[in-house]
């Protein structure tokens, strides 16, 4: 994660709005590390979400990008106690809440599962295609790849981006367009930080994955109606052997 580049929008810390108009400011830490040297604290206002005037710690001063915001940074960089404040919020705004972050996210890892599965190509220049699916990682880096009998397919290949769950996990879909061939092995393989060893899936051509679900359904609703059916059988010999049976005249 050390080399990973974040941004975090801290906080607001004021908003004005008069009929319609809106004045706000924004605190943001700009950081690939918790170290000093890897974080820049900047501190922008904004006017109808145009930013006319911003802090850089990298800069150390006030920057204006109006008019209005010129002569705001001007003033604001004549006042040696104005820009001694805005300097060490780098430290007591910045680094406090990044130390939170990596100790609570930013290091650890998950490993994703892989979900491989047929569909049919739009329009390409082979008849099948496949889609490995592979969910619930983090870090965010993360290489997909096919192999076709132990070889690394690159052509007809395409892959979406990382896609963000929203909840610090995330979830990328790779496509393969082939033609089949008896006999041959086809396994998406994904490398990933949070596993020891690529993680292998082999696709399974022998039967497609909706069959295999209609099966599977099958054979559960097969052996429910079987356990029932034994239950009600022993339910009714057991009430059997309390019966006493009398003749008839």
């Amino acid at each position: 994660m050390a080399s990973s580049f974040l941004r975090v929008s801290l906080l607001f810390i004021s908003l004005y709005t008069a009929d319609g108009f809106m004045h706000y400011a924004l605190n943001r830490c700009v950081f690939n590390s918790s170290d000093l040297n890897g974080i820049e604290y900047i501190f922008s206002y904004y006017y109808n979400k145009l930013e006319y005037l911003r802090f850089s710690s990298s800069l150390g001063k006030f920057v204006g990008y109006t008019e209005f915001g010129v002569k705001n940074a001007e003033n604001f960089n004549k006042n040696p106690s104005e820009l001694a404040a805005r300097r060490a919020q780098k430290e007591t705004v910045c680094k406090n809440n990044i130390d939170v972050d990596y100790q609570a996210a930013l290091t650890k890892s998950a490993e994703p599962y892989v979900r491989l599965s047929s569909t049919e190509p739009s329009g390409g220049k082979h008849p099948a295609m496949l889609v490995c699916s592979v969910y619930d990682f983090y870090p965010k880096q993360i290489r997909v790849k096919w192999t076709r009998d132990g070889q690394e397919v690159t052509s007809d290949v395409t892959s979406t981006d990382e896609l963000a769950d929203g909840d610090w996990y995330y979830q990328i879909h790779s496509h393969l367009e082939y033609t089949p061939r008896s006999g041959e092995k086809i396994s998406c393989m994904v490398e990933h930080a949070s596993l020891k060893a690529p993680l292998i899936t082999d696709w399974d051509p022998s039967m497609p994955e909706s069959e295999k679900n209609k099966i599977a359904i099958g054979a559960s609703g097969l052996i429910l109606g079987l356990v029932l059916s034994l239950a009600g059988f022993i339910y009714y010999k057991r009430k059997a052997r309390g019966r006493i049976l009398v003749p008839s005249s």
